[in-house]
Parts: structure tokens; sequence; C-alpha cells
């Protein structure tokens, strides 16, 4: 497989999971705007921006923070690369490169998904922020089920669902650290609503009860959506799957090198301290120190595995 097509796959998994992150991000704003500190209007939308690390971006175009340019920014913005239109947009370039290779059921969902965008406006969104997003989630979920059920299981999909669990992993542990740094010094009154609304945000709340019963403390939100074996959207699920579709890649003699087996070493390092990581390690203030570490694990493994499989020439990690 040529590393241009690999690199388009692996970002086509990224993007659509970037998209719906997004998606489920902004949900988890809204779900919390409740709180007394979202009383002040500037404040209450440039938490959004920052959370998705783009406040530079953001104040070259804009020099206040309000609803309407904050959604229109993140969501629609095709000159912010991260907006969720841009991701679903360069996901639909590269599916378009690949057709030849690809179910054509993929191509149909994501040019689909980028023509509706296409015809949205920030008034749209404002008519109704959660039905929009939903659809959203929805489209994002149509991309995954096609994907899913009519994929060869070969270096195509595995290449795909690399880029959508590393990305899983990332942004969980971006929600998690942007909660957990906005409620420090508070009561803990204040993590566990916002923690909650994180939980409601991926569709884990009912699942956290089955484990958890009447247990609602910060401690085992965090502990549910760091550790948790089982939960699809917890971070050590996510470095298990990712784990598996490395080590499933089937390279050719001239593509295998030590950068392969050192993404897998790096991705089962992750994992296996996820494994064995106790409760109380994730506790108070140590919370964010394991979500930094994280955080920096995740990027290091993205630049591995760039130069691993995509700019194997000339590149040092």
């Amino acid at each position: 497989m040529l590393n241009r097509n690999a690199e388009a796959l692996f970002w086509i998994g990224r993007y659509i999971e970037r998209a719906e992150n997004h998606a489920r991000l902004i949900d988890v704003h809204y779900h919390i705007q409740q709180e007394e500190d979202f009383q002040e209007e500037g404040h209450k939308w440039s938490r959004l921006i920052d959370a998705l690390g783009v406040r530079s971006e953001y104040l070259r175009q804009f020099e206040s923070f309000n609803e309407q340019d904050v959604l229109s920014f993140i969501t629609l913005d095709m000159g912010n690369t991260n907006s969720l239109f841009s991701c679903v947009h360069q996901a639909r370039n590269n599916l378009r490169t690949l057709r030849q290779h690809l179910p054509s059921e993929l191509w149909d969902i994501v040019n689909g998904f980028n023509l509706w965008l296409g015809e949205q406006s920030v008034a749209d969104i404002m008519r109704g922020p959660h039905p929009f997003y939903q659809q959203v989630k929805e489209r994002a979920a149509m991309f995954l089920g096609a994907e899913q059920s009519v994929m060869l299981r070969g270096n195509e999909w595995h290449f795909i669902e690399s880029g959508r669990f590393l990305e899983r992993a990332e942004n969980t542990t971006r929600i998690l650290q942007t909660v957990t740094v906005s409620c420090r010094s508070k009561d803990i009154s204040s993590i566990y609503t916002q923690l909650q609304a994180v939980l409601k945000s991926v569709s884990g709340y009912q699942s956290f009860r089955r484990y958890y019963a009447d247990d609602m403390s910060p401690e085992c939100i965090l502990e549910f959506l760091i550790v948790n074996p089982l939960f699809p959207r917890s971070i050590r699920f996510s470095f298990h799957k990712l784990e598996e579709h490395l080590a499933k890649l089937e390279l050719d003699t001239a593509e295998k090198g030590s950068g392969h087996e050192k993404v897998i070493r790096q991705a089962g390092k992750i994992k296996a301290e996820l494994d064995y990581m106790e409760k109380d390690e994730m506790s108070g203030d140590l919370a964010l120190d394991v979500l930094d570490a994280l955080m920096i694990s995740c990027q290091r493994l993205g630049r591995t595995m760039d130069g691993a499989f995509f700019r194997r020439e000339g590149v040092s990690v």
C-alpha cells in the first residue's frame, strides 16, 4: 500500500471521529450552561473555544466571544481546519482519491454528509442546536455502520480504525482535561455536575449506572471514562482497539521496519499502564496529572505512526 493511501485512510477515520466528537463536545457545553460561572456571556463561549484549543485561530477572525460567532467558527467555517465542516470535507476529499479501493456506500454517505453541511447556515444551527448536532452524530454513525458492515478486514480497514481510535482516545482525554481544569479549586459539586454532563454526552450514563448504581462520585465517573475495559468510549478501550488494529496491519517486506514495531510497543505500553491503573491514582489533583500524561502519549504515538507509515524518510520521532 502506498504511504499516501495509508495516510488518507488513517485521516478518514480521524476526521469522521473528530467531527462526531466536536458535536458531542458542543452538546456537553449546552448541558452545563446552567452552571454559575456560565452566567457571563463571553466566558460561556470562550470555554468552548478553549476546549477545542483554537483560541488564537478564533481571535484572528473575531474580537469577542458570542454564541453565533463561536458556533459558526467551530461548525461551518472552512477557514478553520478543525471545524466540523472542514473535517467532513477533508474526509470526503480523501475518500474521493480512494473510491476504487473502498465500498461505494462510504463515498455516498460522506459525500451526502458534506453536501448537507454545505447547505447549512449558522441561523439553521441556532434555530435548534440539539437537533442539528444530533444529525451530525447520526450521519457519523451511518458511516461507522457502513464501514463495519461492508469493508474487507484488510489494511484499508485497519488504517481507518487506527485513526478512529487514536482520535477517540485523544478527544476523551481532552474533554476530561478541560472539565478537570475548569473545576480546579471549586467544590466537589461543580466537577460532579460537569463530569455527569460528559458522561451523558458520550451516551455512557446508563452503562455507568450498571457498574456503579447510585455511586455517582467524580472519582467513579473518571474511572469509568478512563479505564473501563468494556465501554467503547473509554480511553483504555480505545487503546486496546488501537493496538489490535496496528498489530494486524499486513505490511510487505519493503514496508516493514522498526517503525511499525515501535508503534505497537508504544500503544501496548499505554494500554498496559491503563490496564493496571488504580482508582486512587485518578482521584483529586492526581486526575489532571494522569490526563496530561495520556495526552502527551496520544500525541507522541501519532507522531510515531506518522514517521512509521506515512513519512518514513527523513523523519525522527
